[in-house]
Parts: C-alpha cells; sequence; structure tokens
C-alpha cells in the first residue's frame, strides 16, 4: 500500500500545471495549494478503501480543475444574459449606464467630500449628493437614499408607526423576494396591521372605517409583481391621498420597481411612474434604484420635506445608509434622467428600444459564422421577454433567441457547459433546445456568445 501511495504525483506538480496555475489570479495560491491537497487525499482514501493503483495524472488534474472552477464560480463572475428577463434578479438586475461605471471608478480611485462641505470646510451630509437630481426628476419636495427598497419601507415604518396601526388593503398584503411578506415586515417594525377590503375590492370607505386615533400612516403597496383581474375595485393614489389630507395621516406608497418613464413608449401598461405618484399627493414614496430606475442597489424615498426631516433624523438611518460608491453610481444615472433624449444611455432603455429586427440581425451574425463549424442545429426563433424584477407580471416583449439543439448530448447538458464558460452565458431550456434570448444582450455580449458556443460545441 505504501509503495502505491508513493505513485501520487506530489502538490507541486498538481500545481506546475498551466490550466491550474491560471486560477492562481483568481483564486489566490493558498486555495489553490488547499484544492490540490483534497484531491490527493481523496485519492489516497480511495486506494486505501477499494485498492488498486493511483489513477492517471490527466484524471487527477481534471478533479482538481473541477474543484477550482467550482470554487469560482461561488465568487462573482460574470455572466451573459440570455435569459430572456431584462431585470434579472438572480443575474443582478439591471446593468449600469457607462457613466455611472466611469464614475464608480473616479471615485473610487481616491477620496472625496461623502461627507465634507468643500465650501465651509466642516462636515457635510452624504445625503445631499444626490438629493437636487432626486428632486428634479421625481417632482418631490425631498429625498433620501437607503440601501435598499426594503430597508426605505422599513425606516417609514420604523419612524412613523412603531407601535402604532397601519391601514392596507388585503389585495395589497403582497410577498417579495426572498419570501418576505408586508404583513411579516409591519410585525417586525413594532407596528400593528389593519386590513381593509376585500381581496378583489376595496373602496374608500373601507380605509375610512377602519381609521382611529391609533393609525399612523395609509400604505399602499404596488402589486409589482402580480394581477388580480375580473370583478376587481381599487382605491386611487388620489383617493388615499385625499383621504390622509383630510384624516391627518400622511400616505406612504411603496411602488417597489419605481420607474421614472412612462413606459407606453416601449408598449408596456400600467407601471404607474414615480412623478405620477408624487402629483397624486402621496406624502411619501418608496422604490428602488436598481430596477426599472437603471442605477444601483439603493433604496430611494421621496416625498414631503417634513416627513423626509423626520426620516433623516432616526437613528435608524445610520444602519441602512448608502457607501459612496452608490451615490456616485445613482447620481450618475439620475443625470441621464434631467437629459431626456439621452434616455437609452440606460441600459435598461436601449434593450426595451430594440425592434425585432434589430434582434435577429445580431443573432442571426453569430449563427451564420458557427453555422458548419458546431456540432448543432442553430435556428433563429420568435420569443418573448419579460421586464422581471417584480414588475409588469402579465407583460411581454416581442423577442428574437438562438435556438440550438445539440446533435450529441443533451440541452441540459449544454446549458450547464454554457453556464460554465468564463464569463458564463445563462440560457434557457425549451424541449431539446436550448434559447439564448437576445431582448437583454449588451453588443459587447455577442462576441462571448459566438465564442462560448464555438468551445463548447467544437466539431461538427
Amino acid at each position: 500500500m505504501s509503495s502505491t501511495m508513493r505513485g501520487l504525483p506530489a502538490v507541486h506538480r498538481l500545481l506546475a500545471e498551466p490550466a491550474v496555475a491560471a486560477y492562481g489570479a483568481l483564486l489566490g495560491g493558498g486555495a489553490l495549494t488547499r484544492a490540490a491537497r483534497e484531491v490527493l487525499d481523496g485519492e489516497r482514501a480511495r486506494i486505501r478503501d477499494e485498492g488498486g493503483e493511483p489513477s492517471p495524472f490527466a484524471e487527477l488534474i481534471g478533479r482538481l480543475l473541477t474543484r477550482l472552477a467550482e470554487e469560482e464560480s461561488a465568487g462573482l463572475v460574470a455572466a451573459v444574459n440570455a435569459a430572456g428577463v431584462l431585470v434579472h434578479t438572480n443575474l443582478g438586475r439591471a446593468p449600469l449606464a457607462d457613466e455611472a461605471v466611469v464614475e464608480i471608478s473616479r471615485i473610487a480611485a481616491g477620496y472625496s467630500n461623502l461627507e465634507f462641505d468643500l465650501r465651509a470646510g466642516v462636515r457635510g451630509s452624504r445625503y445631499e449628493r444626490v438629493n437636487a437630481l432626486l428632486c428634479e426628476v421625481s417632482g418631490a419636495e425631498d429625498a433620501l437614499v437607503v440601501n435598499n427598497n426594503a430597508a426605505a419601507v422599513l425606516l417609514v415604518l420604523d419612524t412613523f408607526a412603531k407601535g402604532r396601526e397601519v391601514v392596507v388593503a388585503r389585495s395589497q398584503l403582497v410577498e417579495i423576494g426572498g419570501g418576505f411578506r408586508i404583513p411579516d415586515v409591519l410585525r417586525k417594525s413594532g407596528c400593528t396591521l389593519v386590513e381593509v377590503g376585500a381581496t378583489n375590492k376595496t373602496y374608500v370607505a373601507d380605509y375610512q372605517r377602519a381609521l382611529t386615533t391609533e393609525s399612523a400612516l395609509l400604505l399602499r403597496c404596488h402589486t409589482s409583481n402580480y394581477r388580480i383581474d375580473g370583478f376587481t375595485h381599487e382605491v386611487s393614489a388620489r383617493e388615499l391621498a385625499e383621504l390622509g389630507h383630510r384624516a391627518g395621516v400622511p400616505v406612504v406608497e411603496d411602488l417597489g420597481s419605481g420607474t421614472l418613464v412612462d413606459l407606453a413608449r416601449y408598449g408596456l401598461q400600467g407601471e404607474p411612474t414615480v412623478q405620477e405618484t408624487v402629483a397624486a399627493g402621496v406624502d411619501l414614496v418608496t422604490f428602488s434604484g436598481d430596477k426599472l430606475l437603471g442605477g444601483p442597489q439603493a433604496g430611494v424615498i421621496v416625498g414631503r420635506k417634513p416627513l423626509v426631516a423626520r426620516l433623516r433624523a432616526n437613528p435608524l438611518l445610520r444602519a441602512l445608509r448608502v457607501d459612496k460608491l452608490t451615490l456616485a453610481a445613482l447620481a450618475a444615472t439620475l443625470r441621464i434622467y434631467v437629459q431626456p433624449e439621452a434616455l437609452e444611455r440606460i441600459p435598461i432603455y436601449r434593450m426595451l428600444a430594440r425592434g425585432v429586427e434589430e434582434l435577429e440581425a445580431m443573432l442571426n451574425g453569430i449563427r451564420l459564422r458557427l453555422e458548419g463549424r458546431v456540432d448543432a442545429e442553430l435556428r433563429i426563433v420568435s420569443t418573448s421577454a419579460y421586464v422581471g424584477g417584480g414588475s409588469l407580471p402579465t407583460a411581454t416583449l416581442p423577442s428574437r433567441a438562438l435556438a440550438v439543439r445539440p446533435r450529441h448530448g443533451d440541452a441540459e447538458t449544454l446549458a450547464r457547459r454554457l453556464r460554465e464558460h468564463r464569463p458564463a452565458v445563462v440560457g434557457r431550456i425549451e424541449g431539446s433546445e436550448v434559447l439564448l434570448d437576445a431582448r437583454a444582450l449588451r453588443d459587447e455580449d455577442l462576441q462571448t456568445l459566438h465564442d462560448a458556443l464555438a468551445s463548447t460545441l467544437a466539431g461538427a
């Protein structure tokens, strides 16, 4: 047995293989050494249990490369979104505009006036860095930014309704990503939920009857990830705001995705804009920065100045604050909105604006370069894409996809191998084909998509 064990290669021999050494820059030398030792330990255990000779060197290298690839995938890896969902939560939601990426790099490279008043030479407020822009694009009196929209809702509830009642329509008791539900958020915030109306119908009178001296807020939750159709009635933002003003109870609306653009121009209906909600008289509006706004992960609160001032005074704000990179990216994104003709510099809107002819041409270029050179059937198919990110659940966009049917192996194996490519390529499986949807592709993704297919399907 000991002589058999001596036939195993040394750790340094495994690490010297070029394919293994290439992982050093990604994972670090310590991780490579640890993984090599684990592979050798596993081989020793196999020999002790089963006997026989050591596995061939190439097989050991293969096991080590598989282990290293798994470790690399556990970190952040660049990906091509060919899944047909534009704001893909699992793939990082909306990509940033070039201006935002440049601004992040500029601010990250050195110091900044994050909390320093350059004119007065004293401490300043980080929250002032984007307030003027948020007020300009939303029409609100004041604004505040925290680390995500859930934090924005939490801050509002903690500030105004802790130990008191919050009135919400039954039809709006939504569950958001990760299994978090509005009733649970209210309970964790120390508030008492008061449900009004029926699942399909709610009237102003339902809210009015629920108001007591303990009522702290009227909360409206935009049902951005589902629709109730048929025999329905809903109280509008304006109607609820008018009731709140008469009763002296602030009205808050959680818009979720929070678009600043009328999506009807892209053939999409039913998503209220932040500006419309503010104009309807809602006192505080919360929404995400990284969905339809097209910026970094952030939670934005806009509304009446006295109420935002109370939010700023809440000590909880320190635990929810954003860093300089988020502020830099958000400001750069908002500056695009003040130039309406420049809107499609924001990737999400460039993707929405593309016609199917352009999408088909993008994919045809790849198909023609690969046809006859890869072991698969390739065709362009009509398909439907989705906005995603909890927005417009029933709305689809016409799109085109490259359908790839491998001649050997199956669609599951091909999809996995595409995900293992670097950058990763994420499509979807329909029957015996992998569909690579063009709607969310960036121009720079086209070469990556070609290279990934060429390497995974070589040998026609």
